[in-house]
């Protein structure tokens, strides 16, 4: 329920470097037919999956295995390759021919995986001895992450750190290095069901990247990340969190037109029927109140009404209509983002940003929370008169209430794109988290 004040993390890991000096090699395609990158070289590949940084890329700290490393990590995601690159096709063609060949040769071996309980020293990784590591090598080369010719040794040196940081970072896993569960389910994905993935995936990218216009903004739900693309390069990547499984977000194509700035909040449907009303009455047995809690009004007949006077028992959908007034308990934060929808999702801040440090960001009711939104906001807004960053920061800082619409609406899309290639040869994956690529739940529960 989005509902009430959740604590906002602290930024941690002050002690950083930029994100290239962390690591310089980028993956190395499959040697097999000649690499996926038509020969593209390691320095060339930039940060893993995600292109070259720039001078303006992230900075992060140097210990991955730092929970901050985590946050920082998946909070703050380099540029990289737009996901709806018209070259994204045809690399992606080549890697359904690559897992093909894979496929062909018998795939990968399976990793067994920790013990629930298994605490993170005893984890596979950089220093560690014993015949998992092996198998660990087998499979990272055969995926083309590890360019060691030793795929026989039980012991996690630099070289197997490094193709698992690259594994992880293509798989949307954190890139630490260490072989945990979450990162051992991944690896043990079947290639035939990894081609599958590809094969159906092509398919979308066929039907969505022609539509793009010069200027878009796209929500991959799978990777939870936004993507602000001019002229077929991104702009800025920003964190999301998409829908839960029971509350999936919607696929849409549908131009920006406006934007909220301190929004009141218009509890949607969904929302009122499966978070509200029932929280209404779990209070209501407590002697609480939840509209009084939340600082939420409701109305009828255009009417605000008194909270003590509701009874939630009898209280069903449409019975009333509710509203949040702006302030630091408002889920919306102090942006929203309009556009036409008949799921009623919309984009929009939060007052607590610690969930776009997590890994896993399935946790919405069906919109999509945005991460640093006031810079996706002064890129929306850049075409019009008056608006920079600065005057974005003054109204959030005043907490301004003021709408504003673009002259020049910006193409949306909300895809579902959870394998792909880009040009540099690297294969990505992300979690099959709706189960929509026919594969059961073997690619959806890591």
């Amino acid at each position: 329920m989005d509902l009430g004040k959740q604590k906002s993390g602290a930024a941690g890991g002050r002690s950083r470097r930029r994100l290239a000096n962390i690591l310089t090699i980028g993956f190395v395609a499959l040697s097999a037919a000649g690499g996926l990158g038509g020969g593209a070289s390691a320095q060339s590949l930039g940060w893993f999956n995600f292109g070259p940084t720039g001078n303006d890329g992230p900075s992060y700290s140097t210990n991955r295995a730092d929970p901050d490393f985590v946050r920082e990590w998946e909070a703050n995601p380099p540029k990289g390759y737009a996901t709806l690159a018209k070259a994204n096709i045809e690399a992606t063609k080549m890697a359904v021919r690559q897992y093909t060949m894979i496929v062909g040769k018998g795939g990968w071996p399976q990793i067994p995986e920790p013990a629930p309980k298994t605490l993170r020293d005893d984890l596979m990784q950089y220093g560690t001895t014993r015949p998992d590591v092996a198998l660990l090598r087998a499979r990272l080369a055969a995926s083309g992450d590890l360019r060691s010719a030793n795929t026989t040794s039980n012991y996690f040196d630099n070289d197997v750190e490094k193709a698992l940081q690259r594994f992880q970072a293509s798989n949307g896993l954190t890139p630490t290095g260490i072989a945990d569960k979450r990162t051992i389910v991944a690896l043990n994905v079947p290639a035939d069901v990894r081609l599958k993935q590809l094969k159906i995936n092509l398919t979308r990218l066929q039907e969505a990247i022609p539509t793009t216009s010069k200027r878009y903004v796209v929500v991959n739900i799978p990777a939870a990340q936004i993507e602000a693309v001019e002229n077929g390069a991104i702009v800025a990547r920003y964190a999301g969190v998409v829908g839960k499984p029971e509350r999936p977000t919607p696929l849409l194509k549908t131009p920006i037109t406006d934007l909220n700035f301190n929004p009141m909040w218009r509890l949607p449907p969904t929302v009122i029927s499966e978070d509200l009303i029932p929280r209404g009455r779990e209070m209501q047995k407590k002697g609480q109140n939840v509209l009084v809690k939340f600082g939420i009004d409701a109305y009828a007949g255009g009417k605000k009404v008194d909270p003590q006077s509701i009874n939630w028992e009898k209280v069903t959908p449409g019975t009333y209509t509710y509203s949040q007034q702006p302030g630091k308990e408002n889920p919306l934060g102090f942006l929203k983002i309009n556009f036409d929808s008949a799921h009623s999702v919309y984009m929009h801040d939060t007052p607590s940003d610690r969930i776009f440090g997590r890994n896993f960001r399935s946790e919405s009711s069906g919109c999509i929370r945005v991460h640093n939104i006031e810079n996706l906001a002064a890129w929306l807004l850049a075409d019009q008169k008056g608006w920079n960053a600065d005057r974005i920061a003054q109204i959030k800082e005043q907490g301004e209430r003021m709408d504003v619409r673009l002259k020049k609406p910006v193409q949306l899309l909300f895809v579902y794109i959870s394998a792909w290639a880009t040009e540099d040869g690297v294969v990505q994956f992300r979690r099959d988290i709706y189960q929509k690529d026919g594969i059961g739940e073997v690619a959806s529960s890591y």
